[in-house]
């Protein structure tokens, strides 16, 4: 049994929008997260930083889905901000199980379990959603979400999966920042960037929480391990 994560997995398998036109490190990616997937085993915990499926819709991104079951463990999914398939919890669970998904489960509004450690997590908020015009009803929504998971969590050791980095090339997000140090977050991962906005990330400890970037390319498309 071990715990993983990875972000942006970007998959694209019913809708003409592959990652390949980048080059460089996504080339043949499809591959290479298909290579890195092999690490998994039952009992396994997978937790998908958002980005997951260029879907459109919960059908589009069929396939995608399709794909992440096809290996053992349980996936568990968190909003990114390219995942316009997204729906309600219910609608997704619903559609997972009528088409036989039986591994995915939603990282939403909630917090999930490994062993003695709680698993919480939301999309978060970045300095583009800032350049594209604040919106403080949206913001203001994901505090609510991160702090409900964070509370779902009650006393146990706590881990937070973001989408977005809440600390970035000297941007920070004070509000969520000072959320994940109240709760006593041990680590939390992330993702969103990519290529050359790798050396920029945060990777280090902050207001005594620790901040690892989980982009998919980053890790070289193969989940990265954080426990047994």
């Amino acid at each position: 049994m071990a715990l993983y994560v990875i972000g942006d997995t970007h998959l694209s398998f019913s809708v003409n929008k592959s990652m390949e036109v980048f080059g460089g490190a996504w080339t043949g990616y499809v591959d290479k997260l298909r290579e890195g997937f092999r690490v998994l085993q039952e009992g396994d915990t997978l937790v998908l930083c958002g980005d997951i499926s260029w879907g459109m819709s919960l059908q589009d991104a069929r396939e995608d889905f399709a794909f992440l079951e096809q290996f053992p463990g349980r996936k568990l999914i968190l909003k990114g901000n390219h995942d316009y398939w997204w729906n309600t919890a219910t609608k997704m669970e619903r559609f997972w199980q009528e088409e036989g998904f039986s591994n995915l489960a939603v990282l939403h509004n909630n917090c999930h379990f490994y062993g003695e450690l709680s698993l919480c997590g939301t999309r978060g908020w970045f300095y583009e959603e800032d350049a594209n015009g604040h919106n403080e009803k949206v913001f203001r929504r994901e505090l609510i979400r991160l702090e409900a998971s964070l509370k779902a969590a009650g006393e146990r050791e706590k881990l937070c999966f973001l989408h977005y980095p809440p600390c970035y090339q000297g941007y920070t997000c004070p509000e969520i920042l000072d959320l994940l140090e109240r709760y006593q977050v041990r680590t939390c991962y992330y993702g969103h960037l990519h290529g050359g906005s790798h050396r920029l990330a945060v990777e280090g400890v902050v207001q005594g929480v620790e901040y690892r970037l989980a982009a998919a390319d980053y890790l070289g498309f193969r989940p990265k391990k954080i426990l047994d």
